[in-house]
């Protein structure tokens, strides 16, 4: 299975940068750098995908990718 995708982009609003999967409704995370925002979302997609196994709910598949990669097939 192919992983998630994960979006990085630093925020003005928040002064930190911010990292969301897509696939994953409302699955997000802050830091301080780049590195750290990532980090923090892989303990987020553990955490929502464990509340979602146990509340019965589906597991979407991973489809979404940047229109750059659409692109390249």
């Amino acid at each position: 299975m192919k992983d998630y995708h994960i979006n990085v982009f630093y925020s003005e609003k928040d002064k930190c940068y911010v990292a969301d999967i897509p696939d994953l409704k409302f699955c997000s995370a802050l830091g301080e750098t780049p590195e750290e925002a990532v980090r923090e979302v892989q303990i987020a997609k553990a955490a929502w995908l464990k509340a979602a196994r146990q509340r019965g709910k589906p597991i979407p598949k991973p489809l979404y990718r940047p229109a750059i990669y659409q692109l390249a097939h």
